[in-house]
């Protein structure tokens, strides 16, 4: 059964909560997020909750707009907030994998909407997950503009939930960004990420599962016991178990992403790549942003590796090199810009108080070479 968002039943129907399915609830449930969904609002938003479709026009001033859409889901990082009971965290993971694969094209994140599946509704729950989605519009500058709330019982256990969206920006034609304008000497700037973001979590819920660790486990001290004492964890860790360190929302780049090229374009030059680091890690990512007959080379050495990733890796027998390419290794995009505009990128994102360096340059490659490569 489906409920759409801001839809109203009529009143409780009885034989379909005896069925398992209760209306009433689903209705508090839009109730409790109403202000969290309306804080999202930009001006081009037409209408409110409660219709049977959602409606926004495109911002004035574009030539020949161009719209670009992305879906995803948050994969199996639910289990871990289903295991801690922690629902006010994965819906800006949700925002996060759709609306910063649209900054690669060089869009502006428009509208989301969700679509959250739910074994029972509990109204508080439901209205945290649509939270932490619209928490997420809010850093991605979109606007959460409608979704749905479906409740599946006998098909998933009462705590059990998904949670799955698309989001849809908009870009000038002539400003797209399309992969076909780096070249060889191009630099590479990495853009720290802040944890595991929303991929490879099956493997990391093997390796929790295998070492037989405690999600409520002090992070710091479970660091000292693997890594060594001398190993320093981020100093944001601090206070937090395992299991909300796993947890750390997947850090949004589309505001900072669109700044810098604004700020590249003031010194007269251009970004001409953006990679989301996202399943596939460094590898499977950075060179779907370059064009055939080059190759991306990165040097490891320039940007540090998170302790999580460190963990996991001693934990599962993971090298370095296999560590980034199931996770992020640490940068959750990678940047094209002209040479002589390192300074100038570098400097943009630490305005928005993003860690950045450079990692790497575009290098002309033969067909049977590899379009990735480390130094």
């Amino acid at each position: 059964m489906t409920e759409p968002r801001g839809g109203k039943s009529g009143g409780a129907w009885d034989a379909y909560r005896e069925a398992g399915v209760d209306i009433d609830a689903a209705e508090q449930a839009v109730d409790l997020m109403r202000a969290a969904v309306d804080a999202t609002r930009r001006p081009e938003v037409i209408g409110g909750l409660g219709g049977f479709a959602s409606a926004m026009a495109l911002p004035p001033g574009l030539r020949e707009p161009v719209l670009i859409s992305s879906t995803d889901g948050v994969g199996t990082k639910t289990a871990i907030a289903m295991a801690l009971g922690r629902y006010d965290t994965v819906g800006q993971d949700l925002v996060a994998m759709c609306a910063d694969d649209l900054v690669c094209a060089g869009a502006e994140p428009l509208f989301f909407l969700d679509y959250v599946a739910v074994g029972r509704v509990f109204p508080e729950r439901v209205a945290a997950l649509v939270g932490s989605v619209a928490d997420g519009c809010s850093l991605a500058g979109c606007s959460l503009i409608g979704g749905e709330t479906a409740e599946h019982p006998g098909l998933m256990e009462p705590d059990e939930f998904d949670l799955a969206g698309f989001c849809v920006g908009v870009v000038e034609r002539s400003r797209m960004i399309d992969g076909t304008a780096p070249k060889a000497g191009d630099a590479l700037i990495g853009i720290a990420s802040n944890g595991l973001h929303s991929n490879g979590f099956t493997l990391v819920r093997r390796i929790v599962s295998d070492a037989g660790l405690d999600l409520g486990e002090g992070y710091d001290e479970l660091v000292g016991r693997i890594l060594g004492p001398d190993t320093m964890p981020e100093p944001e860790t601090a206070g937090l178990s395992l299991g909300e360190v796993l947890l750390t929302p997947t850090r949004i780049y589309s505001q900072a992403i669109l700044r810098l090229r604004k700020r590249l374009n003031e010194t007269g030059a251009d970004l001409l790549g953006v990679s989301h680091v996202t399943g596939g890690g460094l590898p499977g990512n950075v060179p779907r942003v370059i064009p055939q007959g080059f190759g991306a080379r990165l040097h490891p050495g320039n940007w540090p590796m998170p302790s999580i990733m460190r963990l996991l890796g001693v934990l599962g027998s993971l090298s370095e090199g296999e560590v980034r390419s199931t996770f992020n290794g640490g940068l959750g995009m990678v940047c094209v810009v002209p040479a002589e505009s390192v300074e100038t990128a570098i400097t943009s994102l630490e305005d928005d108080e993003l860690e950045a360096w450079h990692v790497g340059e575009i290098i002309a490659i033969d067909a049977d070479e590899p379009r990735y490569l480390e130094s």
